[in-house]
C-alpha cells in the first residue's frame, strides 16, 4: 500500500512517515510545503512531493498520483488565526477529499479532534478549530471514499506507550502524538475500521485490542 501523508512535516506526520517507512509492506509519500523540508524524509528514504492545501484540487490530485491511501493530518497550527484555520483545516481538507475521489483513492484517514461532533464541548477560543474539524469530517463522511476518522484528545509530545482508549465517545483526555501515528498505521492495515469514527486518548489497552472494540 502506498500512502500520501498530508501534513507530513507536522509532529504527527513525522512520526507517521517514520513508522510507515519501517514497514516493508508500506510505501509512503510525504506531502510537504517547501523543498527545504525534504532532508528529513530523504533520510527515511521516503518519497516527497511539494504541494499546498491552499492550492488547487488539481494540484492535490497530482500529488496523489500512484497512491492507494491518503492520511490527512495537516493543520494550520496554534499560532495562526481563524482565517488560516478555515483555509487549511476546513477548505484544505475539503479539497483533499475531492482530489482523492478524482484520483480513485481507496482509503482516506482523517485526523480530527475529540468532541468535534459535540458543540457543547467547544470552548470559545477553540470554536474556529472545532468548526473546521466538524465540517471537514462531515464532508468526508458524505463522500464516496472508504474513510476512517480518528478524533484524538489533547496531543502531547510524550513518548509513545502503546496503551490507548478508543471508542465512539470518550471523556476528555490526552495522548502522545506518536501513539496517534501508530493508531493510523493500524487503521491503514485494517478493513474492519472502514467507515468508522472514533475518539482516542491514552488508556490501558494495547492498540490492536482497543481498535477491535470499535
Amino acid at each position: 500500500m502506498k500512502t500520501l501523508v498530508i501534513g507530513a512535516n507536522g509532529k504527527i506526520g513525522q512520526h507517521l512517515v517514520r513508522l510507515l517507512a519501517k514497514h516493508p509492506e508500506h510505501t509512503v509519500k510525504a506531502m510537504i510545503r517547501k523543498p527545504e523540508q525534504r532532508p528529513f524524509f530523504e533520510e527515511l528514504k521516503a518519497e516527497t512531493v511539494v504541494a499546498s492545501l491552499e492550492g488547487s484540487v488539481e494540484e492535490l490530485q497530482k500529488a496523489m498520483t500512484d497512491c492507494d491511501a491518503v492520511v490527512f493530518t495537516a493543520g494550520s497550527g496554534a499560532s495562526t488565526g481563524a482565517d488560516k484555520t478555515m483555509t487549511v483545516d476546513l477548505d484544505g481538507a475539503a479539497k483533499a477529499v475531492e482530489a482523492a475521489e478524482l484520483a480513485g483513492i481507496d482509503r482516506f484517514i482523517m485526523v480530527s479532534a475529540i468532541h468535534a461532533d459535540d458543540r457543547s464541548h467547544w470552548t470559545k477560543e477553540m470554536t474556529p478549530y472545532y468548526i473546521a474539524k466538524h465540517h471537514a469530517d462531515r464532508i468526508l463522511q458524505s463522500s464516496s471514499l472508504a474513510y476512517t476518522i480518528v478524533r484524538p484528545g489533547l496531543l502531547t509530545d510524550d513518548p509513545a506507550t502503546g496503551q490507548i482508549a478508543a471508542a465512539g465517545k470518550l471523556d476528555p483526555g490526552s495522548i502522545p502524538r506518536e501513539d496517534v501515528a501508530a493508531v493510523i498505521v493500524a487503521c491503514l492495515e485494517s478493513t474492519d475500521l472502514t467507515d468508522k469514527v472514533f475518539e482516542l486518548t491514552a488508556g490501558d489497552s494495547q492498540i490492536e485490542d482497543a481498535l477491535k472494540q470499535i
